[in-house]
């Protein structure tokens, strides 16, 4: 893993005006037809649901950052909730969002910013592109664009998914993208409880396949700069629903992440 390169701060708002521009110019002149349709009747069948909780026990991270965290979720929902993707169209994460800003109602949430924890408006949505994400792997659905996390943050506490199976995101250019290749319509279904974010992937038939993923040649490695990283890959058993047999092994990605704690802890 090459050493994490500190830029300036003249650097990097250049850098976030140029891919600004870029990311906003690619969806004006996009060829393939984004998804933009909301409606309140849910499609027939429920194809894969997972849920996530609102609060976790952080250290050192205020009570209110995740109470704003909430409320961020809940405004980025209103925006996709019950978003339909017919067969050829693409979800843009982003582009469906739109930029979280205090004047729509977003407030300051915990985010990580260039190898630290600090706060941001819009903070905490990477909870939702980390919830979708992982609902979408076990979909026919494929996906475009997905942007892994670069740091790992917190030791595994009573993990339930493979470390690096979540999607990181930052407006407009660090997205995720998930595009129908299917002949059926797929609508994404989201809501907030008292204590999770809960979300499904529904469509009009059900789907002769299952799909389990795995984590493969987990390892930690002491870089040469000091630092530790961990690495792993990720890959999708797809499962016949009628024969429970594995058809196919398919790959889905590599990650390679800074440690921001001790490895060696107990």
């Amino acid at each position: 893993m090459q050493q994490p390169i500190h830029r300036s701060p003249l650097r990097r708002a250049l850098g976030q005006l140029y891919y600004t521009t870029k990311t906003h110019l690619s969806w004006f002149f996009a060829y393939t037809p984004f998804a933009t349709n909301q409606t309140t009747d849910q499609l027939p069948t429920t194809i894969y649901q997972h849920s996530t909780p609102l609060r976790r026990p952080l250290a050192n991270v205020p009570e209110q950052m995740q109470e704003n965290k909430i409320k961020n979720l809940a405004l980025a929902i209103d925006t996709i909730d019950g978003l339909i993707i017919k067969p050829g169209e693409t979800f843009s994460y982003w582009k469906s969002i739109g930029k979280p800003t205090k004047r729509r109602g977003f407030a300051d949430g915990m985010i990580l910013y260039c190898g630290t924890m600090t706060y941001g408006v819009g903070g905490g949505l990477c909870q939702l592109s980390n919830l979708i994400y992982w609902m979408t792997l076990h979909t026919p659905l494929t996906i475009t664009e997905r942007w892994r996390h670069s740091y790992d943050v917190f030791p595994d506490v009573s993990r339930t998914q493979p470390f690096g199976s979540g999607a990181t995101c930052s407006y407009p250019n660090i997205d995720l993208k998930i595009q129908n290749n299917t002949d059926q319509t797929f609508q994404l279904y989201l809501k907030l409880t008292d204590t999770h974010l809960i979300g499904e992937w529904r469509a009009q038939h059900d789907i002769p396949y299952s799909y389990n993923i795995i984590e493969k040649e987990h390892h930690i490695i002491h870089e040469p700069f000091g630092a530790y990283s961990r690495n792993n890959t990720i890959v999708r058993e797809v499962i016949d629903t009628q024969t429970h047999e594995i058809i196919a092994k398919e790959f889905v990605t590599k990650n390679c992440a800074l440690m921001m704690y001790n490895p060696l802890l107990d």
